[in-house]
């Protein structure tokens, strides 16, 4: 009986042994995924850091070139009367036809079909359309540096791929 005892011992330990392995097999490969993932976010992290270093710059530079398109912008709108005189506005009539059109556009969406109303004056001066026009155009500029500031960001990112045309990013 001694002999199978000490086999069914020596079994039960090679059991044991090759367990105490397999565990510690595991463990490494969680260390070494963790170890793995670390790095990962070690990279990234520096990316963005790197990133936030130059960022103030951009920030700044898109910041004040805002603000030097709202000044331009402005400037414009305040020389309106000087183009679009009292007697101009006098002299022109903007039809509500007109109205309603500009006012489709600046919605993006397509305008009602016309009738013999959007003839008739619609009591808006020349003006106050080049007042309105101004100001799309100025927040058009804004809108534009605003996508170009986005735009050089991604560039700089390393986990952004901007095709060549531009026009699709991944």
């Amino acid at each position: 009986m001694m002999p199978f005892s000490n086999a069914v011992r020596a079994a039960l330990a090679l059991a044991g042994a090759v367990l105490i392995v397999y565990v510690q097999q595991l463990r490494l490969d969680s260390a070494l995924e963790r170890a793995k993932n670390a790095e990962n976010d070690a990279t990234r992290l520096s990316a963005d850091l790197d990133d936030a270093r130059e960022n103030p710059i951009v920030i700044t530079k898109y910041v004040d070139r805002v603000r030097e398109i709202r000044v331009k912008g402005d400037t414009i709108i305040q020389k309106v009367p000087v183009y679009v005189t009292a007697e101009a506005d006098a002299a022109c009539t903007v039809p509500v036809g007109f109205v309603r059109l500009h006012d489709a556009a600046a919605g993006n969406t397509p305008p009602d079909n016309p009738g013999d109303a959007d003839a008739r004056p619609s009591g808006v001066a020349l003006s106050a359309v080049a007042e309105t026009v101004a100001d799309n155009y100025t927040a058009y500029y804004e809108l534009a540096a605003r996508y170009d500031a986005l735009r050089d960001k991604l560039r700089r990112s390393p986990f952004v791929t901007i095709d060549q045309d531009e026009s699709v990013a991944r």
